[in-house]
């Protein structure tokens, strides 16, 4: 079978997959980002189609006041008698979870809480029809696998949590996943913390609980091969096709000239292979997991029309107002009205965005927004995190309309204006040759002005500003203190890869 990876680009980490019939489905980690979870379709695990989010009401997720790279953490996704589960951790917020549903794209139930274990809690459905919760407990060089009996219809506690493994004496050993393969059961989990040193480990035993046989060697790993451009592999899940021939989903990083991964942790595929003696096998530092060249001769835009609802690749900065965004008020144009937050704050700052998932891209799109107030702004936003983030549009300063582009770099915030002639629309763009951001802007649709300041990609990465997430592209729009807005006019907005790479 001939496949790209990434077979899902930009931030989708931690991904967990399931076959149901011909059918596959796969969900993403969220964090910070409301609706949570995104849930993908595939009918050959290459070409993935979004169906929307799992969580997608606030009596299932409140994010309000959740940190950057807290929130949802990895998911798992299983499939029972008719019943589709997805199983998570909301950190900081209400902790482990499950919501289930009669069809992959909801409604999903509210959640049903657990009450033992730390992150990225899995289920498993063994052929006795009992349900068992395999959760990571513990920090760092603590941390270690702990397994306990539930009741999936009540979500009832039916057994007290067991030790059941500690993986290979590294940290973070984590995202556990328990299977039944020809009657053999294997515990994988990921190990070493989700940087360069990440991989994928296996244990196996005749029962549930183990005693577990462990594997000696990571399945799944790049941490031999540092000049290797993908990175980070790990985070696992196994799915067997129609034909019998078993696969792994996991994350990996393409980090541009080794060392910085605005893009974050992406969804990969591999074929699995077993050994003579039992053991399933992916990549411990062969090399074979690698990417496709990013952009082949064709350019692919996305045009996204602002006239009739968001897509399922949009998400929103901690939760939806629905009242801040209006399809209706002017023809063809989406309206934003800002809040009081802006991008510095931990809070739901009024941002509309889709992933970024080529290094080299470019967005657009046609603003009209008349300031009224001090320190007002809309325009493009490309965000990481509270830390960093670039902002590049209208804003009220001084009794004027300017043209703004901020930066945030950690502890830094510097802030570039440019005059702007009159009223009316304005365009803007945001490009990225894969090294640095670029903006410019023009008032006729003719000249561009391009703005002098260049934006490394190290500002928009974890490796230098933090935290789990990759880069989220969209609108933004603030009061900067004010509650309510100027009314700000987006139309033809479009995002579009550009030819070659830099990896």
């Amino acid at each position: 079978m001939n496949y790209r990876n990434p077979v899902i680009a930009g931030y989708y980490p931690d991904p967990s997959v399931v076959r149901v019939d011909e059918d596959y489905y796969l969900i993403n980690s969220s964090f910070e980002y409301f609706p949570g979870v995104p849930i993908f379709h595939s009918r050959d695990l290459i070409h993935w189609t979004p169906l929307g989010h799992v969580l997608t009401r606030e009596s299932q997720l409140d994010l309000r006041t959740t940190k950057s790279s807290s929130g949802i953490y990895a998911a798992t996704i299983r499939y029972h008698a008719g019943r589709f589960y997805m199983i998570t951790t909301d950190v900081r917020g209400i902790g482990n979870f499950y919501v289930t549903a009669d069809k992959p794209e909801g409604p999903w139930s509210d959640p049903i809480l657990l009450p033992h274990g730390g992150i990225d809690p899995s289920l498993f459905f063994d052929d006795d029809g009992r349900a068992y919760v395999t959760v990571q407990n513990g920090a760092g060089y603590e941390s270690h696998i702990i397994q306990y009996e539930i009741d999936p219809v009540s979500g009832k506690v039916l057994s007290e949590p067991v030790n059941i493994w500690s993986g290979d004496e590294g940290p973070w050993v984590e995202g556990p996943h328990l299977y039944r393969i020809k009657g053999v059961y294997y515990l994988m989990t990921a190990s070493g913390g989700t940087s360069v040193d990440h991989r994928e480990i296996i244990a196996r035993s005749s029962t549930p609980y183990g005693p577990f046989e462990d594997k000696p060697e990571p399945i799944l790993t790049h941490r031999g091969l540092k000049d290797h451009p993908v990175q980070c592999l790990g985070h696992a899940d196994l799915v067997e096709d129609t034909k019998g021939n078993w696969w792994a989903v996991f994350l990996g990083m393409r980090p541009v000239e080794g060392k910085y991964s605005p893009l974050g942790r992406e969804t990969f595929l591999a074929p699995v292979t077993w050994t003579e003696d039992g053991w399933p096998m992916i990549d411990n530092n062969e090399g074979t997991v690698v990417s496709a060249a990013e952009c082949s001769a064709e350019v692919s835009i996305q045009r996204m029309e602002l006239s009739g609802g968001f897509g399922p690749e949009w998400a929103f900065l901690r939760s939806y107002e629905e009242e801040r965004y209006s399809w209706t008020e002017r023809q063809g144009n989406l309206t934003l009205r800002g809040n009081a937050y802006t991008l510095d704050d931990e809070a739901p700052a009024v941002l509309a965005c889709i992933r970024q998932q080529h290094h080299r891209m470019e967005l657009g799109v046609s603003l009209d927004f008349d300031p009224v107030r001090e320190g007002e702004h809309a325009g493009l936003a490309a965000r990481l995190n509270n830390r960093g983030y670039l902002f590049w549009g209208l804003a009220g300063r001084s009794g004027s309309r300017v043209i703004e582009l901020v930066v945030k770099n950690g502890e830094q915030r510097q802030v570039h204006r440019y005059e702007v002639s009159g009223q009316g629309p304005v365009q803007l763009r945001l490009h990225s040759d894969g090294l640095f951001y670029v903006c410019s802007y023009s008032e006729d649709g003719v000249t561009w002005h391009v703005a002098e300041e260049q934006i490394h990609v190290s500002v928009l990465s974890p490796e230098l500003n933090g935290g789990f997430t990759g880069v989220c592209l969209g609108l933004h729009a603030s009061g900067d203190g004010a509650a309510n807005a100027s009314p700000a006019y987006f139309e033809r907005f479009y995002y579009s890869n550009t030819k070659g790479d830099v990896l």
